[in-house]
């Protein structure tokens, strides 16, 4: 489907998008190699491009450029204009973009994001109507999750890593394991996680003093030892319907506490991923769809 929208802006220049998601996380995507916004312009534009009620709605704004260190460069924003590191989700779907657009016809591509690279493979389903065809599911190397404390980063004095240890939010104490995946993640396990009020509690976490880069957080419920329910309040954003770095924090904490295998099916508000750690080469693998929404036109 493809849509135009027009909305006052800085020049009235226009601006070509895409509108993905993947397990409910959406974002609007730019083509970085033809659409030229200048840095400091960019936190504003992603600001009224991400609002659900004024711009083109999303949980923020990925623009896709060239690079020397890997085959694209994934440029993140969350959807209050702040730089985000990494987002699982996000970069399924900048793979079906860069391939369905044929800005590349590997089926193995590398992104890199906040200075990592990230390596890809890319599920392609080819039909009569489309016979190079289009991706529909992406498999990721997240690469090794990271537990020391000052790097996730945490700030939790003499240990080497954050695992099952007490936190007090708002007058009630949680535990919760500290991963980053290219970003920080707080893995709380508990139960009821379907009736918490997230839009309260949320927040007391992400901003809570003990994350110096604010976090993210995962409320998790544990269903069996291949399958957990997951919500997640992510930085500058809010809920969102799916995280895919969180979902890999998930994980691995989930494993670190011995509450299931070393894989995971995650059930989240807006579909499933599956998650593998192989702990001998301590790397994270995630595997999951990635969703072309529409395209438009904006004026910026």
């Amino acid at each position: 489907m493809q849509t135009k929208m027009y909305q006052k802006g800085m020049d009235n220049k226009s601006m070509k998008f895409t509108k993905m998601q993947g397990c409910g996380n959406d974002y609007v995507y730019v083509n970085g190699f033809t659409e030229r916004v200048p840095l400091e312009e960019k936190p504003e534009l992603v600001r009224r491009l991400s609002d659900r009620h004024f711009g083109i709605g999303g949980d923020g704004v990925i623009f896709i450029n060239p690079s020397e260190e890997a085959d694209f460069e994934m440029e993140m924003y969350n959807a209050d204009g702040t730089r985000s590191e990494m987002c699982g989700n996000g970069i399924r779907c900048v793979a079906k973009f860069v391939y369905d657009k044929g800005l590349t016809d590997a089926e193995e591509i590398s992104v890199i994001s906040g200075g990592q690279v990230k390596y890809l493979q890319l599920t392609v389903e080819k039909t009569a109507e489309c016979p190079r065809g289009l991706v529909k599911k992406v498999r990721v190397n997240m690469g090794k999750p990271v537990l020391t404390p000052e790097l996730v980063p945490v700030t939790i004095e003499n240990c080497s890593a954050v695992i099952d240890h007490p936190i007090l939010v708002d007058g009630t104490e949680y535990r919760m394991t500290c991963v980053s995946m290219g970003n920080p993640h707080a893995v709380i396990f508990m139960e009821g996680v379907k009736e918490l009020n997230l839009e309260k509690i949320g927040p007391s976490f992400e901003n809570h003093a003990c994350f110096p880069r604010r976090t993210n957080t995962e409320f998790v419920e544990i269903l069996d030892r291949e399958n957990v329910f997951m919500r997640v309040w992510e930085r500058g954003t809010g809920e969102t319907l799916a995280c895919g770095t969180g979902c890999c924090a998930t994980a691995v904490a989930c494993a670190l506490n011995g509450l299931t295998g070393n894989q995971v099916t995650v059930k989240l508000l807006g579909g499933e991923l599956e998650i593998e750690w192989d702990r001998e080469a301590d790397l994270v693998y995630m595997t999951g769809p990635a969703v072309t929404v529409f395209e438009g036109e904006v004026e910026i």
